[in-house]
């Protein structure tokens, strides 16, 4: 099963798109996020990437009630940014997010979020962030020791998945850095894949990976990739 995941990011109310996810570095945005968020399910999207980017850079979920009105239009949608708190998480998941990311949590608090996990077998996506070759935590701006490989160590005996995003090419619409992307055919948990896919031939090396996803952002708001082109990919 591979699926083709639209991303919806907020921001101040807003849907948008950020440059290098750089908070004032907006490239494209839109009143509705829940009219966007239709706007693709209607186009055939199956699931959705529910970011709360005011979350991210404060450490707080911001989004909350326009998040939740998202995950009832009846998809699956997962959900991320500024989930610092495991009762958010937890809070969320009951109100019908079918997965929960967790980023700087899943780096600062180890034990708390593989005990969280196990209660939540399946539910969990572990943020993958890396900027040059390191794990970036609290919204991408501050770096880690970690590299990529040993920070999916932490988790790969559970039943988690895995979003690995290249913020170094997140929102340029440039292609995907495939050089840096080998190890993933190693994992043996599900994983997916954002940040700077901008052709239909990026999806298809995504998919060849051997990724369960991809997340699209950028390329679908700029017209550069069409959704029911990507949709072909799906399995």
């Amino acid at each position: 099963m591979f699926r083709v995941i639209p991303a919806v990011d907020l921001k101040d109310g807003k849907v948008v798109r950020l440059r290098q996810g750089k908070e004032k570095e907006i490239t494209f945005s839109a009143e509705d996020p829940v009219g966007v968020a239709t706007n693709w399910i209607n186009r055939g999207a199956r699931v959705l990437h529910v970011i709360d980017l005011d979350g991210a850079f404060q450490g707080k979920l911001k989004h909350e009630g326009i998040i939740l009105k998202i995950v009832s239009l009846g998809v699956e949608v997962q959900v991320g940014g500024g989930i610092r708190d495991l009762k958010v998480a937890e809070r969320l998941l009951e109100l019908g997010a079918t997965r929960v990311i967790l980023g700087t949590l899943a780096v600062e608090k180890v034990e708390e979020v593989r005990n969280f996990a196990n209660r939540w077998k399946g539910k969990v996506m572990i943020a993958v962030d890396v900027k040059g070759g390191k794990v970036v935590v609290k919204g991408w701006k501050e770096k880690t020791s970690l590299k990529p490989e040993d920070f999916i160590k932490l988790y790969e005996d559970l039943d988690v998945s895995f979003l690995y995003t290249n913020v170094d090419v997140e929102g340029l619409v440039s292609g995907i850095d495939r050089e840096v992307m080998g190890f993933l055919r190693r994992l043996n948990r599900p994983f997916y894949v954002a940040g700077g896919i901008s052709s239909l031939d990026d999806i298809s090396f995504v998919k060849k990976l051997g990724a369960r996803g991809v997340v699209l952002g950028s390329a679908l708001y700029t017209g550069k990739i069409k959704l029911e082109e990507a949709l072909k990919f799906e399995s």
